[in-house]
Parts: structure tokens; sequence; C-alpha cells
């Protein structure tokens, strides 16, 4: 009995003691600041998006850029191939309202329009000046002078102009020349009426403030809270210039070279038995001579051993590395294929065009939906009407290096219901209810004509297998 009380009222043993927790501590070797890296991440900071891209930053990355594209060739193709593969020939409006004669109107009047204010072209100068720039701006102005009965235009403005005034700094609702509100959001734009460049520039510096919904600002974001643009081939700027530096410096060891006809030389020792010649003596020498040389020494040309066996090869991997921050493949940057096949120069592009693509979505959502709001506006009033705004864009298409291929597997798509007419005919750049309907006329004056219709439709089967054809095209 006692030894049953004693265990119900035992005092129950203190819980133990945890053993000795110890904290794991990660570590990052790139986190490690050692004597061999310190001078290697000396210029990384904590700055925010707009402080890192300052100004001051901006600015002197804008000139720089200007001054490679202006003076490189490589540079120079490359930025204009970019915007030339970007935009093309410009995009082209398909309107999807229920009225189709409404729509075609509403796509002719905008062609012509288009047209008129040369808008392709100013589409691919934004294009170039977000490549060098950093960023484009286009103002949505009236201009009397247009030939259409929409007097809208499209004014382009360099980045130099657009800036905010001294009084204003240290201001957290407005980051160099944009006024923000309470959410982040532009309101306005601050644009000088001069170019800060401009020989009777205004010193005080007189501006005008644009409203947001009349200024088109496109610049790529790299990171968030960032409101002005760097320029897109800012890491490519020092190799540029690597480039030019190694190619001159190959040149001018081959000019030297070559300035030298021949060399004397020796194989007696020192106070040896040769007659005395003055060092670094120059003889001059004409055409068809023979010269006697002085006694003990020889007559040799001088090998010149430029341009180095590695200069091709450096030139390459240089371009190979600028090109890559621009998503474009070596033989486009370098302007040459021979060094491709068929199936390697197919699988670099496919990179190529999936970034053509972004920025052709990024061009029509940032750029051509807000200038089409505005048309339509104008072309509703004009006509008073009331017109919805649904719509798409097409652009230019890629070229396929085998257009019997492609067609004969276009056809397969189609038969098995993969694919569509106005997928297919959009990927040539084109308005398949426009296609289609040229189509008809061309088959009804066939029939006028006595011509066989059938025939203009027929699509030549391959006499060669598809895995044949794809050994040939990699070889």
């Amino acid at each position: 009995m006692l030894t049953v009380l004693a265990n119900l009222f035992r005092r129950t043993p203190a819980p133990r003691p945890p053993a000795t927790c110890r904290l794991v501590r990660g570590r990052f070797d790139a986190a490690q600041t050692t004597p061999e890296n310190r001078r290697h991440w000396a210029a990384a900071d904590g700055h925010s998006a707009d402080a890192e891209a300052s100004p001051e930053v901006r600015k002197a990355l804008r000139e720089r850029a200007r001054y490679e594209v202006a003076n490189n060739s490589y540079a120079k193709g490359i930025v204009l191939t970019l915007a030339n593969d970007t935009i093309g020939t410009g995009a082209r409006l398909q309107m999807l309202t229920d009225d189709d004669a409404l729509n075609r109107d509403v796509e002719r009047e905008f062609s012509a329009w288009s047209q008129a204010v040369r808008l392709p072209e100013k589409l691919r100068t934004l294009r170039m000046a977000r490549c060098q720039d950093g960023e484009a701006f286009a103002m949505l102005v009236e201009n009397p002078g247009i030939e259409h009965d929409i007097q809208i235009d499209l004014a382009l403005v360099e980045a130099d102009r657009v800036t905010s005034d001294l009084a204003v700094f240290g201001r957290s609702d407005e980051v160099d020349g944009i006024r923000l509100d309470a959410h982040g959001n532009p309101t306005s734009y601050r644009v000088l009426k001069q170019h800060p460049g401009d020989a009777q520039f205004d010193s005080g510096r007189s501006a005008i403030d644009v409203p947001a919904p009349a200024m088109i600002h496109v610049f790529r974001a790299d990171r968030p809270e960032l409101h002005r643009g760097i320029p897109e081939i800012t890491p490519a700027l020092p190799l540029f210039a690597q480039l030019r530096r190694y190619t001159l410096a190959v040149l001018a060891a081959a000019e030297a070279a070559a300035d030298f006809a021949g060399i004397l030389y020796t194989d007696a020792p020192a106070n040896g038995e040769a007659d005395a010649v003055e060092p670094m003596d120059m003889i001059q020498l004409e055409r068809n001579t023979l010269l006697t040389m002085p006694g003990g020494w020889k007559m040799a040309q001088l090998d010149p051993k430029h341009p180095s066996t590695s200069y091709a090869e450096f030139k390459r991997e240089i371009l190979n590395e600028i090109a890559r921050c621009l998503n474009l493949p070596y033989n486009i940057a370098a302007g040459n294929s021979s060094g491709y096949n068929y199936a390697s120069g197919r699988l670099d592009h496919q990179t190529y065009y999936k970034a053509i693509r972004v920025d052709q979505a990024s061009i029509a959502s940032r750029v051509l939906d807000r200038i089409l709001a505005v048309w339509l506006r104008e072309y509703a009033l004009a006509r008073e009407i009331e017109v919805a705004p649904a719509h798409q864009w097409f652009w230019d298409g890629q070229e396929h290096v085998d257009p019997a291929k492609e067609a004969n597997a276009q056809r397969q798509r189609l038969e098995s219901n993969t694919t569509t007419l106005s997928h297919e005919y959009a990927r040539q750049g084109l308005d398949w209810e426009a296609e289609l309907r040229q189509r008809a006329r061309e088959f009804a004056l066939m029939r006028e004509l006595g011509l066989p219709a059938g025939a203009a439709a027929t699509v030549p089967t391959p006499t060669t297998s598809p895995s044949t054809q794809e050994t040939e095209d990699d070889e």
C-alpha cells in the first residue's frame, strides 16, 4: 500500500535540458571578400535602381554608346539590324469588330495615315534609340502639315531633353523630368524646348510639361522601380573599345613590318671579322638593282607574322560576347554565316526570333495601342460613329531557309487541323481575310480567262524522304 502511494505522489523528474544547439550559417563563395577578389568587386554597390542610373551616369553612357555606334562598323550594323528585324516595314492593323465594312475602312485609313506620318520609320528610330540611348520618347501632337484627315503626329524626343530642373533636386515625386503620383504612375514629363547640345541652347533651360497621356516612353526596365533606361549595349561598350584597339594594334604592327624591305645581319660575333656598319642606318633601294653587302653582312627579308593566326578567332569570340547582351547570334552580329550549317543556323536563330517577338509585343502594347486609341477617337469624331477597339497587329514574317519544306509542313498542319489560316498567314505577317479576298479575285479572273485555277494551288511533293532531306541540309 505504501509503495502504491509512493508511486502516485512521486515527483516527476525534470526534463533533461536539450543538447546545446549549434547555429548553422550558410556560406557563399561569391559573398566572401578576399585579397584576390577585392579589386574585382570594388565597384559593387547597394544603390537603388534610380540612384544607380543617375542622370550623370546615363549621360556618360549615352554619349559613349552614341560615339561607338557612330564610329564602329560592327556596332552600327548591330543596331541597324536589330531595328530592321524588329520593326521591319511596320506593323499592320487588323480590326476585329463585327462590321466587316467598317473594319476594312479603318484598316485602309490607318495604313494611309501611317504612311503620311512615316510611322514605320519613326518606330525604327525609337528602337535604335532604345538600344544606344537606353530609352526613347515620343509625343502625340497635332500637325496641320500631315496630308490626311486625321492630323495626329508622333514627334520623337531625345532622352537628353527630358530632365528635371535643378530646383527639384532631392524630391521623391520626380525622377529626372518624370513627375510621379502617390502610386508611382507618371503624371507629366518635363521636356526642354531646346536640346542641351544645341549651339543656341537656352541657358534658362525653359521647358514644357507634357501630360502623361500625350507622352510615350519606352525603355527596358532591368530592375524593379527603375524609371529611366540605360543603353542596352552598355555591357558591350568596353568590348567594342577592345575590338577597335586590337584591330588598330594588328594594323600598326603589319604596317611597321611592311615599312622594311629587308634587314642586314651578320653571323660574326661582336668585334669579329665584319666590316663596320652604322647601326640603324637606312639604305634607299631602287627597283631592278643588284646590291653588294659589306663584308661579313647578309640581307634578308623581314617576316612580319601579322595578322597572327589568333586575329580572326579573337574577333569572332569578342563579337559573340558583344552580341550576347542583345540576344543576337554571332552570324547576325558579324553578318557572316560561313561557319554555320543549316541546323546550327536555325538553332541559333530560335533565341533571336523569340527576343524579336517579345520586343514586338512590347512595342504593340506600349506604343501602337496608345497611338491607335488616340487615332480611333479622332476617326470616330470625324465620322460621328463609335468604333470598338478590338484589333490585332501583324508584323513582317520570318523567311524560311527551305520554302518547299515549310510549305509541305504548312499543308500537313492545315490538313490535320492543328493550325488555322489566320495563324499561318500571321506567321508571314499577312492578314488572312485580305489574302483570301485577293485569292478569290485571282480565281475569278482565272475562270474568266479560261485558265486552270486548280493548278495554281498545287503544292509539289518532295522527292526525298524527310530523313534524307535533313541529312542533306545539315551537311
